[in-house]
């Protein structure tokens, strides 16, 4: 039964090798042909890791021909980078992405490299090499293998996906045990263990980048059902809020076109200051409703750059001062420091713009605003706080989401689309920042917004 398993190693090298260089073609040529901008970078980071992988086989593979140098450290620290590449693209796909767990990647891999080329130099058995390369890819499959099952969002094809690699790990550390109790003279063994270890981690390796290849296809296929319905309620938007301002400048300025002659100088300043105040709306709507577009198709370069927070803030506040007074309503800005942060100026003002104009139209006359600035857990923390009306509780929780209609009108009946606070999430999230919104009604409300200091 036994004689069915033994298997060339040589052979189970060509077959990597060949699979891998299959791979290849298929990742880079998806990635091209079908896949989105933001998918294709994850595509290629996994690509270029089969790709470095098939180079670190060949170079195994031609062990006795080639120098011991580049069969040996060379060759295993290609593997290593290789699994490096595999394990971000696998990151990359996870819901919460942070920067952190790709430096800790890249941190285990150097380390890994660094002892395997050590104790070479230092001179070592075969069965020693064979220990460090494998605990070596364990600690580099460990952390994401880990994230993927603390992700709350599983269906049955994650968690096959995900026992996979556990599989994977664990086919690992029982190769490092055997080899462990059953040192090896030769790197290629023709023991029934060995070749079931090949034939397992062949099989994993191949499910794996199915797995990963219909996990990317699950994530766009999510984002493009995301987008039909951003575009659906984007229509909503125009069709509704649009034509409501709209309407009123037309109707406005046919009465004034029609009947300008019986009213008197008092009747006409009334109208057009109304048609003033229509067509004001229309445009900010327009305005939000065309960033907010450019935001989606890409066609808004983030661009950031050292600017001084402070100083931005306050150039609002100056710009926002006469609709305050307007209603007397005192707007005031409150920083112990000057805070400097790597952002994007044009959306930054945006962000604080849209945030104060809101707390401007949910505060009564007399009101109070006030903005403040402060260092937070490495983040700079902006906060605009009013005593106005407040948010209900079934408005509060749609805000941020341009599926759900989250509009109430102003302490003047001001009206609004909700997109301002929806363009406002887009920018902060290209900044790697959040925001929140804390609100009681009747007591006013607080809209927090973090962005991340200079490291």
């Amino acid at each position: 039964m036994f004689e069915l398993f033994p298997l060339d190693p040589k052979t189970v090298f060509l077959l990597y090798f060949w699979a891998n260089l299959f791979i290849c073609i298929l990742i880079f040529s998806y990635s091209f042909s079908y896949a989105t901008s933001d998918n294709r970078k994850i595509l290629k980071m996994f690509g270029y890791g089969k790709l470095l992988l098939t180079i670190g086989w060949i170079m195994i593979a031609l062990r006795n021909i080639i120098s011991d140098f580049i069969s040996i450290n060379i060759a295993n620290t290609f593997i290593f980078s290789a699994c490096c590449y595999e394990t971000i693209a696998m990151l990359s796909i996870l819901r919460i992405k942070s920067k952190r767990r790709y430096k800790l990647q890249i941190a285990i891999t150097i380390i890994t490299a660094v002892i395997f080329n050590t104790v070479i130099q230092l001179g070592t058995s075969i069965s020693n090499r064979i220990l460090i390369v494998s605990i070596g890819i364990f600690a580099i499959y460990l952390p994401p293998t880990i994230q993927y099952f603390a992700e709350k969002r599983h269906n049955f094809f994650r968690s096959f996906y995900v026992l996979c690699y556990a599989a994977f790990e664990i086919l690992i550390i029982i190769r490092a045990i055997y080899i462990y109790n059953n040192p090896q003279s030769n790197f290629f063994s023709n023991s029934i263990f060995d070749s079931l270890y090949s034939i397992s981690l062949f099989l994993l390796s191949l499910i794996g980048t199915v797995g990963f290849l219909l996990l990317v296809k699950e994530r766009q296929d999510l984002k493009i059902r995301k987008l039909l319905n951003d575009k659906n309620q984007f229509f909503s938007i125009i069709a509704h809020d649009l034509r409501g301002p709209l309407g009123s400048s037309v109707t406005l300025a046919a009465l004034l076109n029609e009947e300008i002659d019986t009213y008197s100088r008092e009747e006409i300043k009334e109208i057009t200051e109304m048609l003033h105040e229509s067509n004001k709306n229309s445009y900010k709507l327009l305005e939000n409703l065309l960033d907010w577009a450019r935001v989606q198709t890409g066609m808004i370069e983030y661009s950031p750059k050292k600017i001084v927070l402070n100083n931005l803030i306050e150039e609002n506040i100056e710009l926002n001062k006469h609709t305050a007074l307007n209603k007397n309503i005192k707007l005031w800005f409150e920083s112990a420091e000057y805070i400097e942060v790597n952002a994007d100026k044009n959306m930054i003002d945006t962000i604080v713009r849209n945030l104060l104009t809101n707390a401007i139209k949910f505060t009564g006359k007399n009101g109070e605003i006030k903005v403040q600035l402060r260092r937070r857990n490495r983040m700079a923390e902006i906060a605009i706080m009013d005593n106005g009306i407040g948010i209900p509780d079934n408005v509060k929780e749609k805000l941020f989401k341009i599926n759900r209609k989250a509009t109430q009108k102003g302490t003047e009946n001001e009206t609004g689309s909700g997109l301002g606070l929806l363009l406002c999430s887009e920018f902060i999230a290209k900044h790697q920042g959040e925001i929140f919104a804390e609100s009681d009604p009747g007591k006013g409300s607080v809209f927090r917004f973090t962005l991340p200091l200079p490291q």
